[in-house]
């Protein structure tokens, strides 16, 4: 009898704790939950506080770790990919420079006929190629059928634009 009786005890203990630590689990959820909600501007429960003190660096930066900061490091890989796709349709359909035969040259008109297959952004793509010095054009920005005779200029050879996209893809720390 007295075995049963320290067995009934012992599930007793066994039970409570286990109910005790999920209550416990529960309240901790419960406690992270309202402590993201007082940060929350758009929830009831918000508690406005001072403005955060941003160091040069991390102003207009997502919070590190972030899903906006994974989104964002993954639309920069994305878009160097495409660039580095957009320099590669250059050099294959371009014809070769007079002075650099590595580099090569094509009109607007005929990239954005070729491209236009692939992708609508290649105005887009163009400048930001142009911001990291891969490629040259004339002009603020092209128009179709406006600037079809406009040239486009590889800046360098394409084993170095690879080189530059890839380590360009590097910083940005996204495991691929």
């Amino acid at each position: 009898m007295s075995d049963s009786k320290n067995e009934s005890s012992l599930k007793k203990i066994v039970t409570e704790s286990s109910l005790s630590s999920k209550v416990e689990k529960f309240n901790k959820k419960v406690n992270e939950e309202k402590s993201k909600q007082s940060e929350n501007p758009f929830s009831s429960s918000y508690v406005s506080k001072s403005p955060r003190q941003l160091k040069p660096e991390e102003y207009g930066r997502p919070k590190a770790g972030s899903l906006t900061e994974l989104r964002g490091k993954k639309a920069n890989v994305h878009i160097y990919k495409e660039m580095l796709e957009l320099c590669y349709i250059i050099y294959e359909n371009g014809i070769p420079d007079e002075i650099d035969s590595e580099l090569r040259v094509i009109s607007f008109g005929q990239l954005f006929n070729i491209y236009v297959h692939i992708s609508n952004k290649v105005v887009g793509l163009l400048l930001r190629a142009r911001k990291y010095n891969l490629l040259h054009f004339e002009g603020e920005v092209l128009f179709q059928r406006f600037h079809d005779h406009v040239p486009i200029y590889l800046m360098h050879p394409m084993s170095e634009i690879k080189d530059v996209l890839t380590v360009k893809q590097d910083e940005v720390g996204l495991d691929k």
